[in-house]
Protein backbone atom coordinates (compact mmCIF):
# COMPACT_ATOMS: atom_id res chain seq x y z
CA UNK A 1 0.00 0.00 0.00
CA UNK A 2 1.39 3.43 -0.55
CA UNK A 3 2.03 5.29 2.33
CA UNK A 4 1.42 9.06 3.02
CA UNK A 5 2.23 11.77 5.30
CA UNK A 6 2.13 15.20 5.57
CA UNK A 7 4.33 16.83 2.98
CA UNK A 8 5.31 13.63 1.58
CA UNK A 9 4.31 12.89 -1.80
CA UNK A 10 2.67 9.42 -2.73
CA UNK A 11 4.86 6.62 -3.64
CA UNK A 12 3.78 3.26 -4.81
CA UNK A 13 3.90 0.18 -3.43
CA UNK A 14 6.27 -1.27 -5.82
CA UNK A 15 8.81 1.55 -5.54
CA UNK A 16 9.30 4.74 -6.96
CA UNK A 17 8.06 5.77 -10.36
CA UNK A 18 10.13 6.44 -13.01
CA UNK A 19 11.72 9.64 -13.85
CA UNK A 20 10.92 11.05 -16.96
CA UNK A 21 12.37 10.82 -19.90
CA UNK A 22 14.46 14.07 -21.17
CA UNK A 23 14.12 14.56 -24.21
CA UNK A 24 15.62 17.33 -26.45
CA UNK A 25 13.57 19.45 -28.60
CA UNK A 26 14.50 18.88 -31.40
CA UNK A 27 12.54 14.95 -30.53
CA UNK A 28 9.69 17.22 -28.95
CA UNK A 29 9.44 18.84 -32.39
CA UNK A 30 7.24 16.68 -35.02
CA UNK A 31 8.75 15.81 -37.81
CA UNK A 32 7.03 19.05 -40.81
CA UNK A 33 7.52 17.64 -44.43
CA UNK A 34 9.00 20.77 -46.34
CA UNK A 35 8.86 21.21 -49.63
CA UNK A 36 12.97 20.38 -49.17
CA UNK A 37 12.70 17.61 -47.30
CA UNK A 38 10.09 16.27 -49.86
CA UNK A 39 12.10 16.86 -52.75
CA UNK A 40 15.05 15.41 -51.14
CA UNK A 41 13.10 12.16 -50.33
CA UNK A 42 11.67 11.90 -54.03
CA UNK A 43 15.33 12.23 -55.40
CA UNK A 44 16.46 9.38 -52.69
CA UNK A 45 13.79 6.99 -53.81
CA UNK A 46 14.18 8.15 -57.55
CA UNK A 47 17.59 7.05 -57.62
CA UNK A 48 16.79 4.06 -54.86
CA UNK A 49 14.80 2.67 -57.98
CA UNK A 50 17.40 3.54 -60.35
CA UNK A 51 19.79 1.29 -59.03
CA UNK A 52 17.03 -1.62 -57.89
CA UNK A 53 15.97 -1.85 -61.93
CA UNK A 54 18.37 -3.90 -62.66
CA UNK A 55 18.41 -6.59 -60.22
CA UNK A 56 14.33 -6.49 -60.74
CA UNK A 57 14.85 -7.21 -63.82
CA UNK A 58 16.96 -9.88 -63.52
CA UNK A 59 14.80 -11.60 -61.45
CA UNK A 60 11.67 -11.20 -63.47
CA UNK A 61 14.14 -12.49 -66.01
CA UNK A 62 14.88 -15.49 -64.64
CA UNK A 63 11.12 -16.69 -64.22
CA UNK A 64 10.63 -16.09 -68.06
CA UNK A 65 10.09 -18.59 -70.93
CA UNK A 66 13.16 -18.36 -73.40
CA UNK A 67 10.92 -16.46 -75.70
CA UNK A 68 10.05 -13.31 -73.33
CA UNK A 69 12.93 -12.94 -71.35
CA UNK A 70 14.14 -9.99 -73.34
CA UNK A 71 10.96 -8.23 -73.26
CA UNK A 72 11.76 -5.89 -71.06
CA UNK A 73 8.52 -6.35 -68.60
CA UNK A 74 9.25 -6.18 -64.94
CA UNK A 75 6.26 -8.80 -64.74
CA UNK A 76 6.78 -11.88 -66.22
CA UNK A 77 3.54 -12.86 -68.68
CA UNK A 78 4.28 -16.92 -68.35
CA UNK A 79 5.98 -17.75 -65.01
CA UNK A 80 8.73 -20.57 -65.54
CA UNK A 81 9.14 -21.23 -61.29
CA UNK A 82 10.87 -24.54 -63.39
CA UNK A 83 14.05 -22.61 -64.26
CA UNK A 84 15.45 -22.10 -61.01
CA UNK A 85 15.27 -26.46 -60.86
CA UNK A 86 16.62 -27.29 -64.22
CA UNK A 87 19.65 -24.61 -63.98
CA UNK A 88 21.33 -27.50 -61.96
CA UNK A 89 21.11 -29.64 -64.84
CA UNK A 90 21.77 -27.44 -67.64
CA UNK A 91 24.98 -25.75 -66.11
CA UNK A 92 28.03 -26.55 -62.82
CA UNK A 93 26.75 -23.88 -61.20
CA UNK A 94 27.72 -25.62 -57.73
CA UNK A 95 31.29 -26.28 -58.96
CA UNK A 96 31.61 -22.51 -60.24
CA UNK A 97 30.48 -21.45 -56.73
CA UNK A 98 32.47 -23.44 -54.82
CA UNK A 99 35.51 -22.38 -56.98
CA UNK A 100 34.80 -18.85 -56.63
CA UNK A 101 34.01 -18.47 -52.84
CA UNK A 102 37.34 -20.81 -52.12
CA UNK A 103 39.63 -18.71 -54.61
CA UNK A 104 37.82 -15.09 -53.33
CA UNK A 105 38.42 -17.05 -49.36
CA UNK A 106 41.77 -17.17 -50.36
CA UNK A 107 42.97 -14.00 -52.03
CA UNK A 108 41.03 -12.02 -49.43
CA UNK A 109 42.63 -13.52 -46.33
CA UNK A 110 45.68 -13.45 -48.12
CA UNK A 111 45.76 -9.75 -49.01
CA UNK A 112 44.60 -8.74 -45.42
CA UNK A 113 46.42 -10.29 -43.45
CA UNK A 114 49.76 -9.37 -45.96
CA UNK A 115 48.77 -5.78 -46.24
CA UNK A 116 47.97 -5.19 -42.47
CA UNK A 117 51.39 -6.53 -41.33
CA UNK A 118 53.33 -4.10 -44.31
CA UNK A 119 50.97 -1.17 -42.91
CA UNK A 120 52.09 -1.73 -39.29
CA UNK A 121 55.60 -1.73 -40.47
CA UNK A 122 54.95 1.64 -42.22
CA UNK A 123 52.56 2.82 -39.04
CA UNK A 124 54.86 2.16 -36.10
CA UNK A 125 58.35 1.64 -37.10
CA UNK A 126 60.96 4.72 -37.77
CA UNK A 127 63.73 4.65 -40.25
CA UNK A 128 65.62 6.24 -42.85
CA UNK A 129 63.68 6.55 -45.83
CA UNK A 130 60.46 5.04 -44.87
CA UNK A 131 58.67 8.23 -46.43
CA UNK A 132 60.31 7.51 -49.52
CA UNK A 133 59.37 3.76 -49.52
CA UNK A 134 56.49 4.43 -48.86
CA UNK A 135 55.56 7.18 -51.43
CA UNK A 136 56.98 3.85 -54.16
CA UNK A 137 54.72 1.99 -52.80
CA UNK A 138 51.86 4.04 -53.36
CA UNK A 139 53.13 4.16 -56.86
CA UNK A 140 52.36 0.93 -57.79
CA UNK A 141 48.72 1.86 -57.82
CA UNK A 142 49.23 4.45 -61.07
CA UNK A 143 50.31 1.50 -62.78
CA UNK A 144 47.31 0.18 -65.09
CA UNK A 145 46.68 -3.45 -65.07
CA UNK A 146 47.54 -3.69 -68.71
CA UNK A 147 51.20 -3.15 -67.97
CA UNK A 148 51.66 -5.66 -65.51
CA UNK A 149 49.59 -8.50 -67.41
CA UNK A 150 52.10 -10.26 -69.12
CA UNK A 151 54.79 -10.27 -67.31
CA UNK A 152 52.71 -11.52 -64.26
CA UNK A 153 51.61 -14.16 -67.15
CA UNK A 154 54.76 -15.15 -67.50
CA UNK A 155 56.26 -15.37 -64.18
CA UNK A 156 53.71 -17.86 -63.39
CA UNK A 157 54.01 -19.49 -66.64
CA UNK A 158 57.81 -20.06 -65.36
CA UNK A 159 56.36 -21.61 -62.20
CA UNK A 160 54.31 -24.33 -63.54
CA UNK A 161 51.13 -22.77 -62.33
CA UNK A 162 49.31 -21.96 -65.03
CA UNK A 163 45.86 -23.89 -64.74
CA UNK A 164 45.68 -24.27 -60.90
CA UNK A 165 43.71 -21.52 -58.56
CA UNK A 166 47.00 -19.96 -57.31
CA UNK A 167 47.83 -17.22 -59.79
CA UNK A 168 44.38 -16.18 -59.18
CA UNK A 169 45.46 -15.59 -55.20
CA UNK A 170 49.01 -15.91 -54.89
CA UNK A 171 50.06 -12.33 -55.82
CA UNK A 172 47.75 -11.35 -52.69
CA UNK A 173 50.59 -12.66 -51.01
CA UNK A 174 52.55 -9.71 -51.13
CA UNK A 175 50.06 -6.93 -50.10
CA UNK A 176 48.26 -4.31 -51.98
CA UNK A 177 49.19 -0.28 -52.32
CA UNK A 178 45.67 0.49 -51.78
CA UNK A 179 44.99 -1.80 -48.89
CA UNK A 180 48.73 -0.88 -46.97
CA UNK A 181 47.48 2.66 -47.36
CA UNK A 182 43.71 1.90 -45.84
CA UNK A 183 45.54 -0.12 -42.75
CA UNK A 184 48.39 2.74 -42.38
CA UNK A 185 45.89 5.38 -41.75
CA UNK A 186 43.70 3.27 -39.05
CA UNK A 187 47.06 2.49 -37.46
CA UNK A 188 48.36 5.98 -37.19
CA UNK A 189 44.97 6.96 -35.12
CA UNK A 190 46.04 4.49 -32.25
CA UNK A 191 47.82 6.09 -29.51
CA UNK A 192 51.23 5.27 -29.81
CA UNK A 193 51.65 4.94 -25.73
CA UNK A 194 49.78 1.79 -25.79
CA UNK A 195 52.57 0.28 -27.85
CA UNK A 196 55.17 1.50 -25.85
CA UNK A 197 53.81 0.55 -22.39
CA UNK A 198 53.45 -3.23 -24.36
CA UNK A 199 57.08 -2.61 -25.09
CA UNK A 200 58.07 -2.13 -21.94
CA UNK A 201 56.40 -5.15 -20.34
CA UNK A 202 58.56 -6.90 -22.63
CA UNK A 203 56.10 -7.24 -25.88
CA UNK A 204 58.07 -8.56 -28.63
CA UNK A 205 57.04 -6.66 -31.95
CA UNK A 206 54.59 -9.38 -33.04
CA UNK A 207 52.98 -9.38 -30.04
CA UNK A 208 52.52 -5.60 -30.59
CA UNK A 209 50.66 -6.70 -33.89
CA UNK A 210 48.77 -9.33 -32.91
CA UNK A 211 47.36 -8.48 -29.64
CA UNK A 212 47.19 -4.45 -29.58
CA UNK A 213 47.35 -3.01 -33.18
CA UNK A 214 44.47 -6.06 -35.12
CA UNK A 215 42.27 -6.31 -32.25
CA UNK A 216 41.68 -2.18 -32.28
CA UNK A 217 41.45 -2.31 -36.19
CA UNK A 218 38.85 -5.03 -36.80
CA UNK A 219 36.56 -2.63 -39.00
CA UNK A 220 39.45 -1.96 -41.23
CA UNK A 221 40.67 -5.11 -41.05
CA UNK A 222 36.95 -6.75 -42.40
CA UNK A 223 36.59 -3.80 -44.60
CA UNK A 224 39.60 -4.92 -46.70
CA UNK A 225 38.32 -8.22 -46.33
CA UNK A 226 35.41 -7.40 -47.96
CA UNK A 227 36.38 -5.19 -50.54
CA UNK A 228 39.49 -7.94 -51.78
CA UNK A 229 36.94 -10.64 -51.47
CA UNK A 230 34.46 -8.71 -54.06
CA UNK A 231 37.05 -8.28 -56.25
CA UNK A 232 38.17 -11.87 -56.32
CA UNK A 233 34.64 -13.14 -56.86
CA UNK A 234 34.13 -10.80 -60.05
CA UNK A 235 37.43 -11.19 -61.26
CA UNK A 236 36.81 -12.51 -64.96
CA UNK A 237 39.64 -11.34 -66.72
CA UNK A 238 42.16 -13.67 -64.15
CA UNK A 239 39.97 -16.48 -64.63
CA UNK A 240 39.91 -16.45 -67.98
CA UNK A 241 43.84 -15.88 -68.78
CA UNK A 242 44.71 -19.00 -65.88
CA UNK A 243 41.74 -21.08 -66.11
CA UNK A 244 40.28 -20.86 -69.50
CA UNK A 245 42.09 -24.17 -70.88
CA UNK A 246 40.93 -26.22 -68.54
CA UNK A 247 37.64 -28.10 -67.79
CA UNK A 248 34.65 -26.01 -67.54
CA UNK A 249 33.97 -27.75 -64.34
CA UNK A 250 36.91 -25.57 -62.69
CA UNK A 251 35.95 -22.28 -64.17
CA UNK A 252 34.35 -19.77 -61.40
CA UNK A 253 31.47 -18.22 -61.68
CA UNK A 254 31.73 -15.07 -63.77
CA UNK A 255 33.81 -17.19 -66.34
CA UNK A 256 31.25 -19.60 -66.04
CA UNK A 257 28.46 -16.98 -66.42
CA UNK A 258 30.44 -16.01 -70.01
CA UNK A 259 30.67 -19.90 -71.19
CA UNK A 260 27.07 -20.26 -70.65
CA UNK A 261 26.29 -16.78 -72.51
CA UNK A 262 28.22 -18.69 -75.76
CA UNK A 263 27.22 -21.77 -75.03
CA UNK A 264 23.24 -20.97 -75.37
CA UNK A 265 23.78 -18.11 -77.94
CA UNK A 266 21.92 -19.10 -81.63
CA UNK A 267 25.13 -18.09 -83.40
CA UNK A 268 27.35 -20.88 -81.90
CA UNK A 269 24.36 -23.64 -82.32
CA UNK A 270 22.74 -23.05 -79.06
CA UNK A 271 18.83 -22.84 -78.65
CA UNK A 272 18.69 -19.33 -76.82
CA UNK A 273 17.89 -20.51 -73.41
CA UNK A 274 19.00 -17.39 -72.02
CA UNK A 275 16.83 -17.50 -68.95
CA UNK A 276 19.47 -20.35 -67.37
CA UNK A 277 21.83 -17.38 -67.62
CA UNK A 278 19.58 -15.10 -66.01
CA UNK A 279 18.74 -17.39 -62.90
CA UNK A 280 22.90 -18.74 -62.97
CA UNK A 281 23.55 -14.76 -62.83
CA UNK A 282 21.06 -14.10 -59.75
CA UNK A 283 22.22 -17.01 -57.69
CA UNK A 284 25.78 -15.81 -58.22
CA UNK A 285 24.66 -11.95 -56.99
CA UNK A 286 22.94 -13.05 -54.01
CA UNK A 287 26.24 -13.97 -51.96
CA UNK A 288 27.88 -10.46 -52.49
CA UNK A 289 24.34 -9.10 -51.53
CA UNK A 290 24.32 -11.36 -47.98
CA UNK A 291 28.03 -10.43 -47.47
CA UNK A 292 27.24 -6.48 -47.92
CA UNK A 293 24.45 -6.53 -45.89
CA UNK A 294 26.47 -8.37 -43.05
CA UNK A 295 29.50 -5.88 -43.65
CA UNK A 296 27.27 -3.12 -43.49
CA UNK A 297 27.85 -1.74 -39.97
CA UNK A 298 31.75 -2.45 -40.08
CA UNK A 299 31.66 0.14 -42.83
CA UNK A 300 29.95 2.33 -40.96
CA UNK A 301 32.23 2.07 -37.80
CA UNK A 302 35.57 2.46 -40.16
CA UNK A 303 34.17 5.29 -41.63
CA UNK A 304 33.14 6.95 -37.86
CA UNK A 305 36.61 5.89 -36.60
CA UNK A 306 38.31 7.48 -40.19
CA UNK A 307 36.06 10.80 -39.37
CA UNK A 308 37.17 11.13 -35.60
CA UNK A 309 40.58 10.89 -36.12
CA UNK A 310 42.22 13.54 -35.35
Amino acid sequence: MAIVGPGTAPTSALGPAAPPVDRTPEERRPTRWTVGRILLTTVLVGFAALFLYPLVWLIAASLKPASQVFDNSLIPETWKWGNYVQVWAELPLLSWMFNSVSIALLAAAAVSVSSSLVAFGFAYFRFPGRNILFGLVLGTMMLPGSVTMIPTYLIWKETGLLGTWVPLFGVNLFGSAFYIFLQRQFYLSLPRELFEAARIDGASYWQLFWRIAMPLSIPSFIIVFLFEFQAAWNNFQGALIYLNGESVEDFTAPLGIAYAMTKYSPSAGGQGDYQYVMVASLLVTLPMLLLFSFGQRYFIEGVATQGRKG
